[in-house]
């Protein structure tokens, strides 16, 4: 099969979020289990810098945008065996970040999604048989091919699997304005079309004109059909359940690899990580200023610092939590309260605390190596990466029981060792102080179970090609029903 992933994102050309990682690591696996899977994106300006000499040039048009007439260029090259190709427009995609102002980014992303339709078929040289489209950037594609292409007899076998990747983000302007970037019928610019509350939204769109939509997390895929997840789009996911799956993502195994990793102090593999995450720990301890000591359970969080990610949790049983003998390690870069409140939690309890507001992927790793808990209190995570990369490492994750979290981490049965973590449920400070509390105890008193526990985290599947696997079958059903 022939599968084209249009995307706004990939590692390690453009990066801003977990959208990256995935599209730096799918089509490569998919491509593992034989299929032809390829990436088209938007040929950014550090894209241009860092690899201009590696592109090859394809071909230049001038496209249509409602009134205006845009150059778009198409430039090509492979990335670890996956062919990539870009699309080149100085004026949308020649800045230094990769997202601008919102109203901007609308029609920057229009654009895209128009240029990328227009270069299928010849101009690429590919004629996909599935187009794997991914959050709002893409999401007006399938009604654009329904609309522009297939009703006048153009890629008519193409067909469409949109992958949500954060709801909250939905692509939303004014009807005027992307009737005009868009040049869409009536008929698609209504209630029953791409409007929702009464103006377009790119994300509706993807939902509504894709064969299939997936979620990176089971769990998700379920919970966005409630009002509490469901970011508005609550209804329209319940009405089209039918067509609703969730893929729970992988991680890079290879890269994630604490046996070959080369930023720790020192490698070790399940068999070895007793004495492995010592040495890890106590050389983390003395790089950040912490007491050297082998015994005392080091936790950590690894994250943006944004109230999804539960940090009013941990904030509300801060002093109650510190108040035990465990050092607490914060790593991660977001809003300026939470960035405040942890720069004040380390200055209470320097002998304890350190909130380095930054992000360093080396020390991120040194973290996930050295720390005994890994903390995610997630109000909600679609899929979430941090507590499999933690699980890889041998750190036991304690995390709330939603999406992704849910779906890979097992909680601890202390009647049969079963697990990988510890889990609490509610939106509940305490509850996930008392799952910290009873984790501590393992580790205290229980040490046979806690390092069986490590084990099993250390020893599950978290690979891609289980995904690729799952995406592949989508892919074949999808062409089975249009047969």
């Amino acid at each position: 099969m022939k599968i084209l992933f249009v995307s706004s994102e990939m590692v390690p050309l453009a990066k801003s979020g977990g959208l990256g990682d995935v599209i730096g690591a799918l089509p490569k696996a998919v491509r593992e289990e034989g299929q032809d899977a390829r990436v088209v994106m938007p040929l950014y300006k550090q894209i241009k810098d860092r690899y201009g000499d590696q592109l090859k040039f394809m071909r230049w048009s001038m496209n249509k945008l409602g009134w205006r007439t845009m150059y778009s260029g198409l430039f090509s090259m492979e990335i670890d065996g996956v062919p990539v190709y870009f699309i080149d427009n100085e004026y949308y995609f020649g800045h230094d970040s990769l997202y601008l102002d919102y109203a901007f980014d609308i029609e920057r992303f229009s654009f895209f999604q128009r240029a990328v339709l227009e270069a299928l078929g010849d101009p690429m040289q590919f004629e996909p048989d599935i187009l794997h489209l991914n959050d709002w950037q893409s999401g007006m594609i399938p009604v654009l091919l329904e609309a522009h292409y297939k009703a006048h007899g153009y890629h008519t076998n193409v067909q469409c699997i949109y992958t949500i990747h954060n709801l909250k983000f939905q692509g939303i302007h004014g009807k005027e304005r992307i009737q005009d970037l868009m040049e869409l019928q009536d008929r698609y610019m209504s209630d029953d079309g791409v409007m929702k509350d009464g103006v377009p939204n790119f994300m509706k769109a993807g939902i509504l004109y894709s064969n299939r939509v997936t979620t990176v997390s089971p769990t998700y895929a379920e919970e966005i059909k409630q009002d509490y997840y469901g970011e508005g789009l609550n209804d329209l996911l319940s009405a089209q359940s039918w067509k609703v799956v969730g893929v729970l993502n992988g991680i890079d195994v290879d890269s994630y690899n604490p046996e070959t990793d080369q930023t720790l102090a020192k490698n070790y593999s399940v068999r070895t990580f007793q004495t492995g995450k010592k040495a890890n720990k106590l050389a983390l301890q003395e790089e950040i200023g912490l007491e050297q000591r082998e015994d005392v359970p080091l936790l950590a969080m690894i994250t943006r610092l944004t109230s999804q990610k539960g940090l009013d949790l941990l904030l509300h049983i801060a002093d109650e939590l510190i108040s035990q003998d465990i050092q607490l390690v914060i790593l991660g870069t977001g809003d300026e309260f939470y960035e405040n409140a942890f720069h004040d939690l380390e200055w209470y309890h320097p002998d304890k605390v350190r909130s380095m507001i930054m992000f360093d992927e080396e020390l991120a790793r040194r973290i996930y190596a050295s720390a005994d808990l890994f903390l995610m209190p997630s109000m909600f995570e679609p899929c979430g990466l941090g507590q499999m990369i933690a699980m890889r490492y041998g750190s036991l994750p304690v995390v709330r029981e939603t999406g992704g979290l849910k779906d890979t981490v097992v909680p601890y049965n202390k009647f049969d060792g079963s697990g990988t973590g510890f889990s609490f449920s509610n939106i509940n400070a305490h509850e996930f102080l008392f799952a910290i509390k009873d984790a501590l105890e393992v580790y205290h008193d229980y040490p046979d179970s806690w390092n069986q526990l490590i084990r099993q985290a250390m020893s599950s599947d978290f690979s891609w090609e289980r995904s690729a696997k799952r995406y592949i079958e989508l892919y074949e059903v999808i062409l089975s029903e249009v047969q």
